[in-house]
């Protein structure tokens, strides 16, 4: 959209909270911005057009722009925060976990909860705890909730109505709510209260709690469960002592948001204290799209995304004053149920959370970008100078073939820029086939015999070998071909996996288009030999090389998704009948016959008359005429 065009829908927009997203040419929502005017917040991109380098790049890909109104910017808030969940708009800030560490889930959704391990934290109406650091933790706890709380681990239907408890309850780790006259939902719900203490970290409250029962159950002369209620209080003392303390209990339950941000993203560290206790800490990543993100933006999205799947404390603390607080609190608060405040701290213990917060982040921001991008450096460096290439190969794009016995040959294409594959640039091919392969009279890459004798009694090549052959030039050709018509970065480096052969298909579709300076490699498997076009022999790497172990990467990604969508392209194969291939049989149809008949032999052997009240006169004839030849043969089959 040209910025006059944009000035002109401006003038249209309502002076009204809502919700703005910006199109590209493709349909791609490029970003999504609440607004408490929307007239004036889409006005502000204009006047900031020429200072931002982000604001410069998303108007000039913008072509549409949308705007929905909201009754509130509360609401508002609400469905930005759904709609960049659901586009992942690339101009948004995006948080990500900084590794998939597992959550434990309590399904409070349940009518008796159960304790799972889960990847994801859903709006789901299930509590979850976690991440866990190591992954081990997790299920190690969740076996605690087993033991000490007698939590079910079972997928069974509770009713109640068994007439005996399984294993579990004899060996104490489940209290057995499927049989009423051994436990109540009361009391399983009285367990699932202590599961919920005890994951969220309210420790002193759980241990106080369990006093009381096991007086009670003492009182009661029932000692076995009083003593199993001991031990269980024991552990939890002992886990207790074990968190880590702050100078002061005073602190109660908060958040505090520490964010270091620079030029390849940010890190946000979220200390979650509760009781006076860090008990977690979450790290998330940013990486930067269209720009470095700002301190103000990233807070103030790690704020809404961090929450969107979490109930927040009765503080959040933050290091910089967020846009529109006063609607951010209300919304926290409304999904919380309570009052939710943010705020700045200045000093004291508070500012002293805040600041551990953000050095732990400034730490991470060090560790992540700088070792990274150390390691990637230094083996596109290493790439750069072992194989003499003029530039540095920051695009490198990665070419394998997939078949068996040359049945369902696909290919697959991997991008990487920088060190860093970008799977949304990944590509996969159906091989059409064709006549290069069957052309060669030699196997690429092989020396002529200079003795006509010797090449007449030199036993023809594998066909086999000529396909996979074959498909790499019809890969490469149709790739490099599509970069030509489109206009698109071509690869400072192509990565075929393969020897010589596969590397010269590769040079030959290069030269057929005109890109015979394009630079290509052929990595072989077992001896992760690296062959060039103009070398005799192959280079090897250190096995701990950083070039190699880049290559291996590009090489075993590219190989994952090619036998991923062979298999794919099998499996459709497979269930393909014989009956798809008559005009006017669809799915509908065939399984009408098939329902009929039993089988496609007996659809073979049907009559005209049998197979018009099933499926039609024209559809009847066309069945007919497709088994046509050589139904004389097999009409007598059984």
């Amino acid at each position: 959209m040209a910025i006059r065009d944009l000035k002109t829908q401006i003038t249209r927009l309502p002076e009204q909270p809502g919700v703005y997203l910006y199109f590209n040419a493709a349909g791609d929502t490029l970003y999504v911005g609440r607004a408490r005017a929307l007239r004036d917040r889409v006005r502000s991109y204009l006047s900031a057009y020429g200072s931002s380098p982000k604001t410069d790049a998303l108007l000039d890909e913008v072509t549409r722009l949308e705007v929905i109104v909201t009754d509130s910017l509360v609401e508002a808030l609400a469905l930005e925060n759904h709609l960049i969940k659901q586009r992942a708009p690339r101009f948004n800030i995006l948080l990500r976990d900084d590794k998939n560490y597992p959550y434990l889930q309590l399904t409070t959704a349940e009518a008796f909860p159960r304790v799972l391990v889960a990847r994801r934290v859903a709006r789901d109406g299930n509590y979850y705890a976690g991440p866990f650091l190591p992954a081990t933790l997790a299920r190690k706890t969740m076996s605690l909730t087993h033991k000490l709380f007698g939590i079910r681990s079972c997928n069974e239907v509770i009713t109640g109505r068994r007439e005996r408890a399984c294993l579990e309850y004899d060996i104490k780790r489940c209290v057995a709510p499927c049989v009423a006259e051994i436990c109540s939902p009361a009391q399983y719900a009285e367990a699932v209260a202590h599961t919920r203490m005890f994951l969220e970290g309210r420790n002193d409250e759980l241990i106080v709690e369990l006093k009381r029962r096991m007086l009670a159950a003492s009182d009661d002369l029932r000692y076995e469960e009083a003593a199993h209620t001991r031990d269980a209080i024991e552990t939890v003392e002992t886990l207790r002592d074990r968190q880590q303390k702050m100078s002061t209990v005073r602190l109660g339950d908060r958040d505090a948001f520490g964010v270091k941000t620079g030029p390849a993203g940010a890190i946000i560290q979220v200390f979650q204290m509760r009781g006076g206790r860090v008990i977690e800490r979450v790290e998330l990543v940013v990486e930067a799209s269209g720009g470095p993100p700002t301190e103000q933006e990233t807070v103030q999205a790690a704020v809404q995304q961090f929450y969107d799947v979490r109930v927040a404390p009765p503080e959040v603390h933050v290091p910089v004053e967020i846009e529109d607080r006063e609607a951010l609190e209300r919304w926290l608060s409304e999904r919380a149920g309570r009052g939710v405040k943010l705020a700045v701290p200045k000093r004291g213990d508070k500012r002293g959370l805040l600041d551990l917060a953000t050095r732990n982040a400034a730490l991470g921001y060090r560790t992540r970008y700088s070792d990274e991008a150390r390691v990637r450096g230094a083996a596109l460096e290493e790439l750069q100078r072992v194989l003499g290439l003029g530039v540095s190969p920051r695009r490198i794009e990665c070419f394998d073939i997939s078949t068996i016995q040359g049945s369902e040959t696909v290919g697959a294409m991997v991008v990487c820029e920088d060190g860093r594959l970008v799977r949304k640039e990944y590509r996969k091919y159906r091989v059409r086939g064709g006549a290069w392969g069957a052309e060669r009279t030699t196997l690429p890459g092989a020396r002529r015999s200079r003795s006509r004798r010797r090449v007449r009694e030199a036993p023809p090549p594998d066909p086999r070998l000529l396909d996979d052959f074959a498909a790499m030039h019809e890969v490469v050709g149709r790739r490099c071909r599509r970069l030509l018509d489109d206009g698109g970065p071509l690869p400072d480096l192509v990565v075929i996996d393969g020897g010589k052969g596969q590397l010269s298909a590769a040079y030959e579709a290069f030269g057929a288009l005109g890109l015979a300076n394009l630079v290509a490699v052929g990595l072989a498997k077992k001896e992760e030999l690296i062959f060039t076009r103009d070398a005799a022999d192959p280079i090897i790497l250190e096995p701990n090389s950083a070039a190699l172990l880049l290559l291996q990467r590009l090489r075993d990604e590219a190989h994952r998704v090619a036998v991923t969508y062979h298999r794919s392209a099998r499996a459709s194969r497979d269930f393909r009948s014989e009956l798809d291939d008559i005009p006017g049989v669809g799915a509908r149809r065939r399984k009408v016959l098939l329902t009929r008949f039993g089988s496609v032999a007996n659809v073979r052997r049907a009559t005209r008359e049998e197979l018009v009240p099933v499926v039609g006169a024209r559809v009847a004839d066309a069945v007919l005429r497709h088994f046509a030849d050589g139904s004389r043969e097999r009409t007598d089959l059984p």
